[in-house]
């Protein structure tokens, strides 16, 4: 299980403007093999799940903390959010129907780092969670580990067969800025696509019939 939120927070803190203060060294090291805390609730529009925790984001408690990840301003530039949010405002997202967890607990440096094994049952884990919170779509945030995970070589970005219970699985590109291959712009279109298809899902959902 994670660590509890209050541990994470008090590794290195927030600024006063709400921006994680930047881990030293020793921080970085010593996040190594720590976890965050989920952030989920039962009926969720859209649970991402990460590959696993960076030791930055693990030495401030807060998800895709790390300079340069743009997984908060593509969630704001899809429409996700109405602004664009800062990793120590990540609790905003429950409450919006958006949630993260991560395919693998585990921070370290790099995600090359993750055994295969791990990623199978990091895979199995996270499709049980989101069959039980009854998530409306699971968005795993990068093909590459979507396929080791899931055993699904041949996946590409976007909507999957798999359904764990009544959930849907989509594909997103890994938003890492190391992922040069995906520009912002690229980046905002895929995650907009996944906003409009579940947008779409549940107004059919609240027709009458539906």
């Amino acid at each position: 299980m994670a660590d509890g939120p209050g541990v994470l927070a008090a590794a290195a803190g927030a600024d006063d403007a709400g921006h994680p203060r930047r881990p030293t060294r020793a921080d970085l090291a010593a996040a190594r093999g720590r976890t965050i805390p989920d952030l989920i609730a039962p009926g969720l529009r859209v649970l991402f799940a990460g590959i696993n925790p960076s030791l930055y984001s693990a030495a401030t408690g807060y998800h895709f903390a790390r300079p340069g990840n743009r997984f908060w301003p593509a969630l704001h530039q899809s429409g996700f959010t109405p602004r664009q949010l800062r990793p120590a405002e990540q609790w905003l997202l429950p409450g919006s129907g958006l949630g993260i967890t991560n395919v693998v607990a585990r921070a370290t440096a790099r995600a090359d780092e993750l055994s295969a094994a791990e990623l199978r049952s990091g895979g199995a884990d996270l499709l049980a969670l989101a069959a039980r919170l009854d998530v409306g779509w699971l968005a795993v945030l990068g093909v590459t580990a979507y396929r080791a995970a899931f055993g699904q070589p041949g996946a590409a970005v976007g909507p999957q067969e798999l359904r764990p219970g009544g959930t849907r699985v989509w594909v997103l590109p890994n938003p890492s800025g190391l992922n040069a291959h995906w520009t912002m712009p690229r980046l905002a279109v895929a995650f907009r696509e996944l906003r409009e298809t579940a947008g779409a899902d549940r107004r059919a959902a609240a027709r009458p019939g539906g």
